[in-house]
């Protein structure tokens, strides 16, 4: 059975949808099979990832208040092994036609169930709002990510996130846990983003997740040619170095062949690779290219 993931946060612009996007790519990337279930109005997934949601047949619109077979709603996208459900304006009256239905809050889970087996890992990017479609996602998620801007405003809805979260576990879904706090938007050269990290570092401890998501002009500009960042921009710099046990686990992967170093340092560069002490790989490099990495580098040939 498929992992149902929610992302979601009644803020608006804090890098839900562009979150929700580029993990399901990434995941697709990974061989994965995926699928994202756009349930924002403005249908920003979907044009982001290439789906125009006016000129689609089905969309969850349909499903939820038509009933139709969640089956005809899923298209595919240009990332293999990733499919999405697309979203339309006509969402935004969705709520008010629900409100009178049996068992409102499970519609979406119903709506999932034929289709919750056929996939790794089904990804909703909710609106930004605590309303019954919000609710929906969150009683037929299994967990739910929390992206949070580094940004003071940010933190002030989190409480009432948390609460909803509360009483949905309590009254409709036992089962629903929080994935984490993904914090997005980060740039270490603020003294606010900074604060804002310490802040939720000391308040939800574990539950932050590592990874931290800085800010990136292509990261910004890639839904605008539908497609997510690893497709739009390939040797992106992140600037955050990839540690060497990520690289050990990359390298198991007979589809990835090479690694592309742009911080020119030898010390990371030598440890990514394996070699506990820099002068064994600048031996290595030596022996293999005729010349130290040192000399390569500064040669400004592209290794």
């Amino acid at each position: 059975m498929g992992k149902i993931i929610a992302l979601a946060n009644q803020k608006g612009g804090v890098g839900k949808t562009t979150t929700s996007m580029n993990l399901a790519a990434s995941l697709a990337a990974l061989e994965k099979k995926v699928l994202l279930i756009d349930a924002d109005p403005q249908a920003n997934a979907s044009s982001g990832l290439g789906v125009d949601s006016t000129q689609v047949d089905c969309t969850i619109y349909n499903c939820l208040i038509d009933r139709v077979d969640v089956r005809e709603a899923i298209y595919s996208t240009d990332v293999e092994n990733l499919d999405i459900i697309p979203s339309h304006i006509d969402l935004v009256g969705a709520e008010i036609e629900m409100l009178n239905r049996s068992n409102r809050e499970r519609i979406m889970l119903d709506m999932l169930s034929p289709v919750v087996q056929d996939y790794d890992y089904i990804l909703i990017d909710c609106s930004p709002s605590l309303g019954l479609i919000t609710v929906n996602a969150l009683t037929a998620a299994n967990s739910v990510i929390i992206p949070v801007q580094c940004e003071y405003f940010a933190l002030e809805g989190i409480s009432k996130l948390l609460n909803t979260i509360k009483i949905i576990k309590s009254k409709l879904n036992p089962k629903l846990e929080i994935e984490g706090f993904l914090l997005t938007m980060y740039d270490s050269r603020l003294k606010l983003a900074n604060q804002i990290y310490d802040e939720v570092k000391r308040h939800f401890q574990e539950l932050v997740f590592k990874t931290v998501i800085q800010r990136n002009v292509k990261l910004s500009e890639s839904p605008s040619h539908g497609l997510p960042v690893i497709l739009y921009d390939v040797p992106s710099r992140t600037g955050v170095s990839i540690k060497p046990e990520t690289v050990a686990i990359l390298a198991e992967h007979p589809n990835i062949v090479g690694l592309k170093a742009a911080s020119g340092n030898i010390s990371e560069i030598a440890a990514s690779s394996g070699y506990a002490d820099p002068l064994y790989f600048s031996r290595a490099f030596k022996k293999y290219k005729g010349e130290s990495p040192t000399a390569f580098l500064r040669s400004g040939r592209e290794h």
